[in-house]
């Protein structure tokens, strides 16, 4: 597996291309915002991207999926059932803010504990709400990778003063859903650098 960080838009979203090497299938994590040299690293991987995964459906971590199926138009949109308001809602989503306005309609809507398969790949999705009420994390096992979005930052965690916030969910989530994983499974969060579930334990002050 190949991951590469293109952080992306005005707040430097940690946007992931993923690609499993052995089938040359690929998916992205939370295109925030979508530009040429993304789009050509894309290109010159030779992967097929199949793809777009949202952690949850906050303005900077969405607003370059138009632009994505513009290039891409084969690949699948997928979020967490509980993000369809937020998707659906340029106040909520709070993209009207940021100047471009954005709603999504996924292809796939998920729910806890479902898992998706990309070409080798298998991935878990575990709900994890507080952020945003259809906040999501993407966990590929056999790889000991977890893809945290704004759920769980290096030794800190997502805002929850927005609309649709929730601290106690947010805990609660991170502590039943991530805190259980093994301590050396890498964590690769929405914001930031990347981390560890052993090193959060630890180390976090907020959880």
């Amino acid at each position: 597996m190949q991951i590469t960080n293109m952080p992306s838009g005005m707040l430097g979203v940690n946007t992931y291309f993923v690609v499993d090497e052995e089938t040359n299938k690929a998916f992205l994590v939370d295109p925030g915002a979508w530009n040429i040299k993304m789009r050509d690293h894309v290109l010159s991987s030779g992967a097929e991207l199949v793809a777009v995964i949202l952690t949850h459906g906050h303005a900077d971590h969405i607003m370059g999926v138009p632009s994505v199926l513009g290039d891409f138009p084969g690949a699948e949109v997928v979020a967490h059932e509980q993000e369809r308001d937020m998707l659906s809602d340029t106040g909520f989503n709070m993209s009207e803010q940021f100047g471009s306005p954005t709603v999504i309609q996924a292809d796939r809507w998920v729910k806890d504990g479902d898992t998706m398969t990309i070409g080798n790949l298998e991935l878990t999705f575990f709900f994890t709400p507080g952020h945003s009420p259809g906040g999501m994390c993407i966990y590929l096992e056999k790889e000991g990778v977890l893809f945290s979005g704004d759920t769980l930052f290096q030794a800190s965690i997502g805002r929850t003063d927005f609309p649709g916030c929730s601290f106690p969910a947010l805990a609660e989530a991170i502590h039943k859903k991530l805190f259980v994983l093994p301590d050396d499974t890498q964590v690769l969060p929405g914001h930031m650098g990347t981390t560890t579930i052993g090193f959060e334990k630890e180390h976090n002050p907020f959880v």
